[in-house]
């Protein structure tokens, strides 16, 4: 099977990563998408993030009745914080018959050398790679990589906190069941909000 490993935050999951994800599945690029749940990134020590369990329910909000886009919390279990190399070792080690294929943004994938133990990522693992503004040519020497060829989204979680702060509305830029659970349980509106996972 090949699957793809689309790692994050989602702090919160909105409808860029959605689409990403569903491009990538009609353009048959993998049979399965996996939404990898980051607690901690080591590149974003200084966000707020809503706790891991939380992003991992609202995540499951978004992609119910879609069978071929699921998420994962194996990060949950795994040392924080969160390194990508531990995150690929482990998922071998338990579906071995798998081909894992990691999603990427192009502004992420310019930064690839300064990953933990980028070397032996590059060379065991390819990537489909989604544009984002700014980061509109990509490239690399050596690592086996495909440009995803859907829109780019100018979409951001951030952008999407600080309207919720404000009290303003977020239609339209996460699916309906989670602005709905948002507003429910009050997520986002302390800047002081689940600073540490539990």
């Amino acid at each position: 099977m090949r699957v793809g490993l689309y790692f994050g935050s989602f702090n919160p999951i909105h409808n860029g990563h959605l689409i990403i994800a569903n491009n990538i599945i009609n353009n048959n690029y993998l049979d399965v998408v996996w939404f990898v749940v980051s607690p901690q990134n080591p590149f974003k020590t200084d966000v707020k993030l809503l706790n891991v369990n939380h992003r991992i329910s609202l995540i499951r909000l978004a992609i119910e009745n879609e069978p071929r886009i699921s998420v994962s919390n194996i990060e949950t279990c795994l040392p924080k914080p969160s390194y990508t190399i531990n995150t690929l070792t482990y998922l071998k080690e338990q579906f071995p018959l798998y081909e894992f294929t990691i999603i990427l943004g192009s502004d992420g994938f310019s930064n690839i050398d300064k990953w933990k133990n980028a070397k032996e990522i590059i060379e065991n693992y390819s990537f489909i790679i989604y544009k984002r503004p700014g980061y509109e040519e990509v490239g690399h020497n050596t690592a086996k990589y495909k440009i995803s060829d859907g829109p780019i989204l100018n979409i951001s979680s951030t952008y999407i906190r600080g309207l919720i702060k404000k009290g303003a509305s977020i239609r339209y830029l996460v699916p309906d069941v989670v602005m709905e659970e948002i507003k429910n349980q009050g997520y986002y509106l302390s800047d002081l909000e689940n600073p540490t996972e539990q």
